[in-house]
């Protein structure tokens, strides 16, 4: 069995680490260099990096935040945030990244998808779709989660699955920073309908929620923040916890 992944996320505005609620009233969570160390050393499996005010900002990524990230932590680190280009992808490789995510770039120009996995190889992209429950369907949102576009989020990942994508990153604004627990629905949906990995985001609280997600969707990781960035949980108790509730986990 694949063991299931604890990625903790570093949201990021104006060099430091932030984080609101359903994408809103962002407050500051800390020195992102000093979490991703931590994070690094209490086992997460991978760690993700979204400059979360590029694309609104029309900027690219802080390339040399992440090249003091990406030189003090050995786990897969995944990048994201104001990603337009070939080149852009290339930059933040050569600085440390391991994975891109894509967002609103790939909604406006779906062909970037495939040419980044054409370039660097399907296992590099990772799509993030933001996604809320309007008008009784689940659907896309872009420019960190500002803008709604006529996208239905499962057909998107579906499409991103087609065109190349290694791996979707699916964030339920409705429930980002709420604590009251993923959204299994829509995470259940996704993970059912494409084979490639789906990392559940939004809305993680307790332990129990990670159990909660990883039992009842095929979902490949769970993706949190604020639970680690102020000290409720720690990743080594959490990974114990749920791999005494017989969830493969990497210890």
């Amino acid at each position: 069995m694949l063991k299931r992944r604890i990625i903790p996320c570093l949201d990021i505005r104006n060099g430091r680490t932030v984080k609101g609620v359903n994408f809103e009233d962002l407050k500051d969570a800390g020195d992102p260099v000093e979490l991703a160390r931590l994070y690094a050393s209490q086992g997460a499996d991978e760690l993700v990096f979204l400059d979360i005010t590029a694309t609104i900002e029309n900027r690219n990524t802080l390339v040399s935040l992440v090249e003091r990230i990406a030189s003090c932590i050995n786990i897969p680190f995944t990048v994201g945030g104001g990603v337009h280009t070939i080149k852009d992808v290339g930059e933040l490789l050569n600085a440390g990244a391991d994975k891109i995510t894509v967002n609103s770039a790939a909604v406006k120009k779906p062909e970037l998808i495939s040419e980044i996995a054409s370039e660097f190889g399907s296992q590099c992209v990772v799509v993030a779709i933001d996604t809320n429950y309007i008008e009784n369907e689940w659907k896309v949102f872009i420019n960190g989660g500002r803008i709604p576009v006529e996208l239905k989020t499962i057909e998107w990942a579906e499409m991103c699955e087609k065109l190349g994508a290694g791996e979707i990153l699916l964030t339920s604004m409705r429930n980002d920073g709420t604590k009251e627990g993923f959204s299994i629905e829509i995470t259940s949906e996704v993970s059912s309908r494409i084979n490639i990995p789906v990392i559940a985001s939004g809305g993680a609280g307790r332990k129990e929620h990670f159990r909660d997600v990883f039992f009842n969707t095929s979902c490949s990781a769970a993706l949190a923040a604020s639970i680690f960035h102020y000290k409720e949980t720690n990743i080594m108790d959490l990974k114990k916890y749920l791999k005494n509730e017989n969830i493969a986990v990497r210890l």
